[in-house]
C-alpha cells in the first residue's frame, strides 16, 4: 500500500531530485511544453485576474475565447463594476459556474468603491476581495506582478504530485504548499509557473492522472441533471425573458419544459421554490411582486 504523506515535514523530501535539479528539469520541459496562451505576459492585474477566475474548474479551450470577449465588453474593474449584473452573466453563458461571474461583479464592486478602480497589489489584500481564495490571489501576484507566491493550483499540484510525492496517497496540500515555495525563484516568477503549469497539463494527457493521489481530489460530479445544472438553466431562463421578466409558473414551466426534453421527471414546486430563493439571495436575479427580474 501506498505511503501516507506526512504534512509536518517542510524539508526537501529524500529520495527524489535535489531542489536544484528539480528547478532545472521543470525550466527546461517549460521551454519544450509552452503554451502560447492570450494572458500570459501579462501586467494588467484585472485581466490577470479574469483568466484566473475564468480557468476555476475549466478547460483552457473553452477560455480562449471567453476572455477577449469579456474584456472587450468590460475592459477595466470600473467598466465592470458600472455594468448590470444581468449584461456580465449573459456574456458568461456557456462557461459554466456563474457563480464565478457574480463574485468578479462583486470583487469589481468593491475595488470601485474602495481601491480607486484597481487591484490591490498585496497577497493579503487580494484575499480580502469576493470570490478571491488563495490560489487566485497568489495568481495575480506572479503573473500580473511578477512576485513570488506560493500558486497552488491543479496543474502545479500535479507536478509536485508526480516528481517529489511519487509513491505516495493521500497527499495534503499542507505537505505540498511548503515544497512550492522553496522552489519558487524570486525573479521570472510568472515564468517558473507557466513552466509548472504546462508540465503539469502535459502530465494529465500522458501519465495516470496524478492528482488522484491529492487528500484533496474529488470526481467532479455529473452536470446533466443535478441541481447546478437546473440553477444554470434558470438563470439563463430569467436572463432570455429581458427587462421585464418572467413570472414564476412560466418560469417553473419553462424549466419542466428542458426536463422533459431530457426525458428527466419533472421537478416539484417546492423544489423550484428553493432554486428560486437560492438564486435570489445570492444576487442573480430579483424577484417583486411574483416576477423574476435579471
Amino acid at each position: 500500500m501506498a505511503s501516507k504523506a506526512s504534512e509536518r515535514s517542510c524539508a526537501w523530501p529524500e529520495g527524489v531530485l535535489p531542489l536544484t535539479c528539480f528547478q532545472e528539469k521543470i525550466r527546461e520541459l517549460g521551454v519544450r511544453l509552452y503554451r502560447e496562451l492570450p494572458w500570459r505576459n501579462c501586467s494588467d492585474a484585472y485581466a490577470v485576474l479574469v483568466s484566473e477566475v475564468m480557468l476555476q474548474q475549466t478547460q483552457v479551450k473553452r477560455v480562449l475565447s471567453y476572455w477577449p470577449r469579456f474584456l472587450k465588453s468590460f475592459p477595466t474593474l470600473d467598466a465592470l463594476a458600472a455594468a448590470d449584473t444581468s449584461d456580465v452573466l449573459t456574456l458568461w453563458q456557456g462557461l459554466g459556474y456563474n457563480r464565478r461571474a457574480l463574485m468578479l461583479k462583486k470583487c469589481a464592486d468593491t475595488c470601485a468603491a474602495g481601491n480607486g478602480g484597481l487591484l490591490p497589489n498585496d497577497y493579503e489584500s487580494l484575499l480580502e476581495l469576493p470570490g478571491v481564495g488563495p490560489a487566485t490571489a497568489a495568481g495575480v501576484v506572479a503573473f500580473a506582478y511578477d512576485r513570488p507566491s506560493v500558486y497552488l493550483e491543479t496543474n502545479v499540484r500535479t507536478v509536485f504530485l508526480h516528481e517529489l510525492f511519487p509513491n505516495a496517497d493521500g497527499v495534503s496540500d499542507a505537505a505540498i504548499r511548503p515544497l512550492v515555495e522553496m522552489s519558487c525563484p524570486s525573479a521570472n516568477v510568472r515564468g517558473w509557473y507557466y513552466a509548472l503549469l504546462d508540465y503539469g497539463a502535459h502530465l494529465k494527457q500522458t501519465v495516470p492522472n496524478p492528482s488522484r493521489r491529492s487528500a484533496h481530489h474529488v470526481r467532479q460530479s455529473v452536470f446533466e441533471g443535478s441541481r447546478r445544472q437546473k440553477r444554470a438553466e434558470l438563470v439563463r431562463i430569467v436572463l432570455g425573458s429581458g427587462s421585464s421578466g418572467i413570472s414564476l409558473r412560466a418560469a417553473y414551466d419553462e424549466l419542466n419544459a428542458v426536463e422533459t426534453a431530457a426525458r428527466r421527471a419533472p421537478i416539484d414546486y417546492g423544489y423550484f421554490e428553493a432554486l428560486v430563493h437560492d438564486l435570489v439571495e445570492e444576487g442573480f436575479f430579483s424577484l417583486t411582486d411574483g416576477l423574476l427580474v435579471s
